[in-house]
């Protein structure tokens, strides 16, 4: 048997059981991972509160790192022992241990430690394919991107400086403000003590954001639309504040022939070629130094409705890990 967290409702924290489940031999293209670390994000809040449904009852996490114990029939790219680390679907990676499609796993090299890969496969994968496929900047754009003090956000501050962009942050906070400024953000805003388009405006001189990049939705959708420059692109990538509704596509044109995309990081790994390539770019990064995954907050697996509380208040910064 194993520990895992499952939930036979949706709701808050408290829906949340820390159960004892029986892991089978793995099937045909499967592998058994025995995690050593798992990964927090906030699409696990979405599909904890039913935001995105999915069949229940049903584990949560999509991010984990550990150790192959178990190989299906089929599988050869990875083998009982390698260390490995995977982000995205199938729910389930609250667990100590369990079984996973083993197309969805890399290799970790090794300088990147368990506690590392799993703060880092869906953020850091997300950032990349962001700025690389969704939008790609170039040096010396300018940019906007939300919620800059947040795992996702910290990565995004480091990246776009290793690639010449200026990037202008948002935060909640002075300490979230400094906190995006020191991994690299050119400019930081504090969006409740100032408003953020208005800043960006008169930050390009009138000019405009060439990308946002939003994951807050329905409160900063309407504003990011506002810091574009004509033709400029908006990428929503998630719904922090909740899901954008009511939205003409009027909105695009009034503003100068903005473009909109709303991509999920799945329909940019979706083969195997494409997995391996993004997992690859973000290795590369942090190897060489040029991003830094900082570990802020660490929780046991059985205390996963605090973590969740904590995520859902704004009261982490950087990067989360359950420790199983």
């Amino acid at each position: 048997m194993a520990k895992a967290i499952r939930m036979s409702r949706t709701g808050g924290p408290e829906v949340m059981e820390y159960v004892d489940v029986e892991v089978g031999a793995p099937g045909p293209g499967e592998a058994t991972v025995r995690h050593e670390a798992i990964g927090l994000n906030f699409i696990d809040v979405y599909f904890r509160t039913g935001l995105y449904p999915q069949p229940l009852p049903a584990g949560l996490g999509q991010e984990g790192a550990g150790v192959v114990e178990a190989v299906g029939e089929g599988v050869s790219h990875v083998r009982v022992g390698d260390r490995v680390a995977y982000a995205g679907r199938p729910n389930g990676a609250y667990a100590q241990l369990r079984n996973m499609p083993a197309s969805l796993l890399v290799k970790l090299p090794d300088a990147i430690g368990s506690d590392t890969a799993a703060a880092m496969m869906l953020q850091g994968m997300t950032v990349q394919y962001l700025l690389h496929s969704a939008a790609p900047v170039k040096k010396g754009d300018t940019i906007l991107f939300h919620a800059a003090a947040g795992g996702v956000g910290l990565i995004a501050c480091q990246w776009a400086r290793a690639m010449g962009v200026n990037l202008i942050g948002t935060a909640g906070s002075d300490e979230k403000v400094a906190l995006a400024l020191k991994h690299g953000a050119t400019h930081a805003i504090n969006y409740n003590t100032e408003n953020f388009t208005e800043r960006v405006r008169e930050i390009t001189g009138g000019k405009g954001v060439s990308t946002v990049f939003d994951s807050i939705g329905k409160d900063t959708f309407i504003g990011s639309l506002d810091c574009l420059r004509p033709r400029g692109m908006m990428v929503s990538f998630g719904n922090a504040s909740g899901p954008v509704a009511n939205f003409s596509l009027g909105e695009l044109a009034s503003r100068g022939s903005l473009y909109l995309t709303r991509p999920a990081l799945g329909n940019y790994t979706a083969t195997r070629a494409d997995l391996e390539a993004c997992a690859q770019s973000l290795f590369d990064v942090v190897e060489r130094g040029a991003v830094r995954i900082d570990i802020n907050q660490r929780y046991n697996l059985a205390d996963v409705g605090q973590a969740h509380s904590d995520l859902e208040a704004r009261r982490t910064t950087g990067s989360t890990i359950l420790l199983p």
